[in-house]
Formats: C-alpha cells, sequence, structure tokens
C-alpha cells in the first residue's frame, strides 16, 4: 500500500516502512527547511516514518520517502514511571 492509496484522514494508523539503511540515511537530515527526519520503531521493531513526514517532505535528496510502503501503525506501549513501581 502507498501514501496515494489512503485519505488524509487514515494517516494516523499508517506509517512508512523503512529498512536500516534508509533509516541511517534520514537520521539528522531535513525533511524542510525547519523540521528533521525522526524516525522510530514500532511494536514490531520495524523502523517506521510518519506519514506526515512523508507528505511534507521538500528535500529534493529524500522525495523517495513518498513512495514508501505503508504498514498500519502499532505502537510500543509507554513505559511505566519507576515512581508507580513502589
Amino acid at each position: 500500500m502507498k501514501m496515494t492509496d489512503i485519505t488524509e484522514s487514515e494517516w494516523l494508523n499508517y506509517v512508512g516502512l523503512l529498512t536500516e539503511s534508509q533509516k541511517n540515511n534520514l537520521l539528522g537530515q531535513k525533511l524542510d527547511d525547519n523540521c528533521f527526519f525522526n524516525p522510530f520503531q514500532d511494536l514490531n521493531n520495524n523502523w517506521v516514518l510518519t506519514i506526515q513526514e512523508m507528505n511534507y517532505c521538500v528535500n529534493l535528496n529524500f522525495m523517495w520517502v513518498k513512495d514508501l510502503d505503508l504498514i498500519i501503525f502499532e505502537a510500543k506501549p509507554k513505559p511505566q514511571p519507576s515512581y508507580l513501581n513502589i
């Protein structure tokens, strides 16, 4: 599935799937004049990118992110604060 296959209202349900090499290429790079790419891992330890980052990318060196395959986003559980483990 590609970004063009879903509506904007579905963006929060999907992320772009990255290889480790693609993730490494994006680290420290800007998607526009003000924002950096922020690849992260999902529940299954896939490296992923938000559709917002894919869509708003205007950096000519990274336009390939617009063509990433999409997967359903599965968030990692938030860690419980240590003060609750008393």
